[in-house]
């Protein structure tokens, strides 16, 4: 990465076959370095189109954001990442979080950081071989058990996704990144640097060893009004839970409430419009590409790893995807800190 940072687009699993295909060849051939796909309640899994884009791409790495040790065990988990790594030919990473609304499907969540650690651990020692056994708190391996086939590596990289002090104290501790997802706040970057710091402490390394990825909702096009308000009504959607998560954010309780109540009476033009730009440049990437590349500029100023940029990307995934790759991508330089 001789430029200092990634780029990565984040790919809603919700497309036809062959459609992965296609947005992540225009990635790669755009020089984009990362594309995930994420693992939200109730789309496509993500094995689907990674192992499509797999076999369509030979440079960018590939992963989900993020599948969780509730709704799918350990070993299923090694299993995916083993397959796209082979896939891939080594371009695969982990991505691990708590997962999110598993409620609606009657899944309940204890001890989340536990999980999570565990899973993490039954993961490597099954890639990496290992048959000694693992007994913890949530998950276990009777001494002698292994995957009954090749991996490609023992180790994919790690990511986390999380925005509390916990959650990024345990990425600090095991991750080589972690992921912020659905920030576009060039403040959160420090603060999450610091929340990392007592988990790299603890496994005697630097809190900068740990990448930062921030990733939010994008929406580039030549007509930026029109991205603009595309990007707004998506925001509306989830603004009450990631503002409530970002300290620097300050956003009015009662426009929370408005937003809300909006929202869920099904008025989404109505709650975008409560939107102001300022707030809105906080939660997601739109407009055109000069303001979209001036908006990653500030993250990767502010000392972020990694810049993804998520769906619908544009007015159409195609465009988006071509242009952040075309004109985007070319404005951004490294770190001027």
């Amino acid at each position: 990465m001789s430029r200092g940072y990634e780029i990565g687009i984040g790919l809603q699993s919700d497309k036809r076959p062959g459609d992965y295909a296609r947005l992540a060849r225009i990635a790669e051939e755009h020089g984009i370095d990362v594309v995930s796909v994420f693992g939200d309640l109730m789309y496509q899994p993500p094995i689907f189109p990674l192992l499509e884009m797999a076999a369509a791409t030979s440079r960018v790495r590939l992963g989900t954001a993020c599948l969780n040790p509730y709704s799918m065990a350990p070993y299923e988990i090694a299993g995916q990442v083993a397959a796209l790594d082979l896939a891939s030919g080594g371009r695969a990473y982990l991505g691990l979080a708590r997962g999110t609304w598993l409620g609606e499907v009657g899944l309940a969540q204890p001890r989340p950081l536990t999980a999570l650690a565990e899973c993490a651990e039954v993961v490597y020692r099954l890639l990496g071989g290992d048959t000694s056994g693992f007994s913890g708190e949530v998950f276990t391996l009777a001494p002698g058990t292994a995957l009954r086939y090749p991996v490609q590596r023992p180790r994919p990289p790690l990511l986390i996704g999380a925005w509390g002090a916990r959650g990024a104290a345990l990425a600090g501790r095991l991750a080589d990144e972690i992921k912020v997802g659905g920030s576009a706040n060039p403040a959160m970057v420090p603060v999450i640097r610091e929340r990392l710091r007592p988990g790299a402490e603890q496994a005697g390394r630097s809190a900068d060893d740990v990448g930062i990825v921030l990733g939010a909702v994008t929406v580039v096009a030549a007509d930026g009004a029109a991205a603009r308000a595309k990007a707004r009504r998506e925001v509306a959607m989830y603004l009450a839970v990631v503002a409530d998560l970002d300290p620097t954010a300050n956003v009015p309780a009662d426009l929370l409430a408005r937003v809300k109540t909006e929202t869920a009476a099904g008025r989404h033009d109505e709650a975008a419009r409560l939107i102001p730009d300022d707030l809105l440049d906080l939660f997601a990437f739109s407009g055109t590409p000069d303001q979209v590349a001036a908006q990653a500029q500030r993250l990767i100023d502010a000392g972020v790893h990694r810049v993804e940029f998520g769906t619908p990307h544009g007015l159409t995934n195609d465009q988006g995807v071509s242009l952040i790759g075309a004109e985007v991508v070319p404005m951004l330089r490294p770190a001027t800190r």
